[in-house]
């Protein structure tokens, strides 16, 4: 039942980034009206999501600001019990260092920069500088709009003693700049224009190279998403939007496109959508982007591991450009790049 209430309702913003709002200049906390909230997810149909934000509590007609940061971090905490059973550190590390050598071979300079865009609370950047001993050569910086998953993240930082940093900040104006730019579960938060917006940015911040990570979209995704998060999540929040970003999840295909179009100077592809090369697809399939003087590189590092790219190049165009239009009717009442205000502008 929840998920085809969820199936019907894909072209709409998720909880999370309808409680919560930044000004994109300052990154200023804005109110968020309890009632508009409301208002919206039942105009879309979406009545259980309008019974979770009901029952969080107001202060003077707007979501209570402290208890939604509570609450997002709870998600979060949830969130890395995930990451952690599907292993996804070892994921990130496994694309993660390959490009880092090639990057390192065609660039100069004392540190090589990954920043972890929407880090939340920073499991990823945690976990590889536990795990991956990229030494001083590499910096691991995350880069979030929300205070309090940001300080999140610092505490846990500081209380495992990890070599990571973490910030409130818009990951494209850093005083430092990326020179490779990583996101987990992030991307499907950007719809129509607003995704190829970002990768544009990602371009035009002149890093090297990205790598993108998200939910890979199947006809098995939305009821195994139902299922897992039903068995392993606790808050109501996390159910419903976890099983909603993996409905909402984009194509190979479109990813592809926007990437084409909004970064032409990268060379991208799909990598690691099938799981130990059977027909299976993973829980999660990866974008990988890179100028041309890095890819030849990274091809080369990943040895015999270059066979899981798939840069899809026989897909039908006309797919990749219905998708795009169907992201470009989204009808939620919001500005269609309002979720992309939670991660960068």
């Amino acid at each position: 039942m929840a998920v085809t209430l969820i199936w019907k309702v894909k072209e709409q913003p998720e909880i999370s980034d309808a409680i919560v709002a930044y000004d994109p200049a300052t990154l200023e906390r804005l109110p968020v009206s309890k009632r508009d909230v409301e208002d919206k997810f039942r105009a879309l149909g979406n009545t259980r999501a309008a019974r979770i934000v009901h029952a969080m509590p107001e202060r003077g007609g707007a979501l209570d600001p402290d208890a939604v940061d509570r609450l997002l971090v709870t998600v979060h905490c949830e969130m890395q019990r995930m990451s952690e059973e599907f292993q996804h550190g070892r994921r990130v590390f496994g694309l993660l260092s390959p490009l880092l050598k090639a990057v390192g071979e065609t660039r100069m300079g004392p540190r090589l920069r990954v920043v972890d865009l929407g880090c939340g609370t920073g499991f990823v950047l945690r976990w590889l500088a536990a795990h991956a001993r990229f030494g001083q050569e590499v910096e691991l910086v995350g880069a979030d709009y929300n205070a309090a998953l940001v300080r999140e993240a610092q505490r846990l930082a500081r209380e495992e003693s990890l070599d990571c940093k973490f910030v409130v900040a818009n990951a494209f104006r850093l005083e430092e700049p990326a020179d490779i730019f990583i996101t987990t579960g992030v991307i499907h938060h950007f719809r129509g224009e607003a995704l190829t917006h970002l990768f544009r940015q990602q371009e035009e911040a002149r890093a090297s190279a990205f790598l993108h990570f998200d939910f890979q979209p199947s006809p098995f995704a939305p009821i195994g998403s139902w299922l897992f998060h039903c068995l392993r999540m606790r808050q109501p929040l996390a159910r419903h939007d976890g099983v909603l970003s993996a409905v909402r999840a984009h194509t190979a295909q479109r990813l592809l496109a926007a990437a084409r179009e909004g970064a032409p100077d990268f060379q991208v592809s799909m990598c690691g959508t099938r799981l130990w090369g059977t027909p299976i697809p993973r829980a999660f399939h990866a974008l990988v982007g890179a100028r041309p003087r890095v890819w030849d590189a990274f091809v080369a590092a990943l040895g015999r591991r270059a066979s899981s790219l798939s840069s899809r190049e026989r897909v039908s165009t006309r797919a990749a450009s219905r998708e795009m239009n169907a992201d470009s009717l989204e009808t939620n009442g919001a500005n269609p790049t309002e979720a992309a205000r939670r991660w960068a502008t």
